[in-house]
């Protein structure tokens, strides 16, 4: 939308269409819906609760029918509502009493958000859009880490030089460095998998004080239990203030934010080796790298990914450094903050889909590479000095320091230098073969060693 003042809802608006559903305001109505309507269901199947008379089969359908067909246009109707209470929750409660009204229904009206207080209904809704919300973004990260993944496998026998402090190293090959991207990102979604996701439902304080004074004998901690776990897909946490305390939002939202960092370094270094002709783009038809220079295709997505990141971790540290902290049995701090975890998701999707978009451009230049090497013959300096070590040549360190620090060596002085070292013939033959394109130890096996 044009008028937007988020680029999230307005340039990118069509980047992130799939957490529309999981973080706007309806999803969270929809959700509160939800929680609603099987708290009460649960209720009306316990035995020891009269009064929450049991449903016929066709009373059931018609509530779960209520969060089935719930649509932007009933979610509309609640912010009517919340527009005189002035309250949110109450207003989905008021919401599904008219639904309800009229109907067999309507002598349960009162069972309605029996003895929760709005937080049991919250934090669970919050909890079933972080389920949807991680649903939608996980896809995009196997999706870079396939796409890495492959081009490491693709690549994994191209030797190039590698760069510690920025200056020539020994040479690793392009797959395996991509292998080491695939694998950091691997292990870090499956840090975000592990992470629970957990839910109350034990009323204003945590300890069930409304339930058990209205029916003492009811196993409230089984009851909720099953709503929050077999019907909603949570985890419950008994040991809660009046709020579920979020200690695992910020364990969640560490995790993604740490996904997003080894992805930033992914960005840098891929950005790195296009300004190094490593790597090409191919161009796209129609567009433009530079204003005023015709020729450049410059490497927008990466740079746009790296931008986003910024932004969702930004977000993210935000959320876990101060979700967890809460005066006494709650305040309300947490309830506006709450309110961005999409924006966190949303700046992380961009990234996500921009860096793919890059991905996609990504041509080698596999001569540009090979002059590379050739033009770095110091790096023999290395597997030279470890044979002279093996044959037991003093100072072998120090005399590879004075023939190759701050000189021109090409193939010629390696090749003297080797010729005149009293060494095992065949150590000596190995050296006097080796290249720095050859000199990549098992960089291709453990590209192979990829899951």
């Amino acid at each position: 939308m044009i008028t937007a003042i988020s680029p999230i809802d307005g340039r990118y608006a069509s980047k992130v269409t799939e957490l529309t559903e999981c973080f706007s305001e309806y999803a969270l109505l929809k959700n509160r819906v939800k929680v609603e309507v099987m708290w009460l269901i649960a209720l009306c199947a316990e035995e020891q609760i009269a009064e929450c008379r049991t449903l016929t089969a066709e009373e059931e359908q018609t509530l779960r029918q209520i969060v089935a067909n719930f649509t932007p246009a009933e979610a509309e109707k609640i912010k009517k509502i919340e527009a005189v209470t002035n309250h949110d929750v109450k207003a989905v409660e008021y919401y599904l009493k008219e639904q309800i009204e009229g109907t067999s229904l309507e002598d349960l009206s009162e069972f309605i958000h029996f003895a929760c207080t709005s937080e049991d209904i919250n934090n669970l809704s919050h909890a079933l859009m972080l389920k949807d919300g991680l649903a939608a973004l996980c896809p995009n990260q196997q999706e870079i880490i396939a796409f890495i993944s492959k081009l490491a496998k693709e690549f994994k026998d191209v030797p190039m030089l590698s760069r510690t402090h920025g200056q020539t190293a020994s040479p690793s090959t392009i797959g395996k460095e991509l292998a080491v991207f695939a694998a950091r990102l691997q292990k870090q979604s499956e840090k975000i998998a592990d992470v629970e996701l957990l839910g109350k439902l034990n009323g204003a304080v945590g300890h069930f004080n409304a339930h058990m004074s209205a029916y003492p004998e009811v196993d409230w901690v089984a009851l909720t239990k099953g709503v929050i776990e077999n019907e909603l897909g949570l985890k419950q946490n008994l040991f809660t203030t009046q709020i579920e305390p979020h200690d695992y939002m910020a364990e969640l939202f560490d995790a993604i934010a740490r996904w997003n960092t080894v992805l930033n370094d992914f960005n840098r270094d891929i950005w790195t080796y296009i300004s190094m002709a490593y790597f090409g783009q191919k161009t796209v038809k129609g567009e433009i790298g530079s204003s005023t220079m015709p020729h450049k295709v410059n490497p927008i997505d990466f740079e746009n990914s790296e931008g986003n990141i910024g932004l969702a971790n930004a977000i993210f540290n935000h959320l876990s450094a101060k979700l967890p902290i809460s005066r006494l049995q709650r305040d309300l701090t947490d309830s506006t903050v709450l309110r961005n975890m999409g924006v966190g998701f949303g700046y992380s999707m961009i990234a996500y889909k921009s860096t793919l978009k890059g991905l996609g451009k990504l041509k080698l230049n596999e001569q540009n590479l090979a002059d590379d090497l050739d033009n770095a013959w110091e790096v023999m300096a290395e597997p030279i000095q470890t044979v002279m070590r093996k044959a037991g040549i003093e100072k072998p360190y120090e005399k590879l320091k004075e023939l190759t620090r701050g000189q021109k060596i090409d193939q010629a002085t390696i090749k003297e230098f080797v010729e005149e070292l009293e060494l095992d013939e065949a150590d000596k033959q190995r050296l006097l073969e080796m290249t720095p394109g050859s000199y990549i130890g098992i960089a291709s096996k453990i590209v192979d060693l990829l899951d």
